[in-house]
């Protein structure tokens, strides 16, 4: 019985178009990450999505189709609302890219752009421990909406033959 209705949501959501979100067609063949940290989780997301794109990622922009410069890539943390008493109650996370992308001669492709996102977080000191895996798990999924919306600016671009 639970499996015929499966199989009903199932070709009622095909029938209708639905589809899961997809990496959107990127114009260029090969892209340059520079501007990022050694240790940078965006930049080690974004390269995963470009590679999965069927995009190569080069080391050195001068071999690159496009040069995807990131002119700040930073988390950060701030308390948002406290106790009378001093006592952390609500944290806002933050994750923030600023990018370009030129060709490697320098042609602006896309202009210097700015990408926030904001989560907050209520915070619990006897819960610590559970608090800083939800935070971590929270910048994840920040930094992937960014690498999504990053993917949709580079889809956008119109590069000359």
């Amino acid at each position: 019985m639970h499996r015929r209705a499966a199989l009903l949501a199932v070709a009622a959501l095909a029938g209708c178009g639905f589809q899961l979100r997809q990496t959107p067609p990127l114009p260029m063949r090969s892209i340059a990450l520079v501007g990022f940290g050694k240790t940078s989780p965006l930049a080690v997301a974004l390269k995963s999505e470009l590679e999965r794109a069927g995009v190569a990622v080069r080391e050195n922009p001068a071999q690159a189709e496009t040069v995807f410069d990131a002119l700040g890539d930073a988390r950060e943390k701030s308390v948002a609302a406290s106790t009378a008493a001093g006592q952390v109650r609500e944290v806002q996370l933050r994750v923030r890219l600023r990018f370009r992308v030129a060709t490697p001669a320098g042609q602006l492709l896309l202009p210097a752009s700015d990408l926030l996102l904001t989560r907050d977080m209520s915070y619990n000191e006897t819960a610590a421990l559970a608090k800083q895996q939800e935070e971590s798990l929270l910048y994840r999924a920040m930094e992937n909406d960014i690498v999504v919306q990053v993917l949709r600016r580079l889809s956008s671009i119109k590069l000359s033959a």
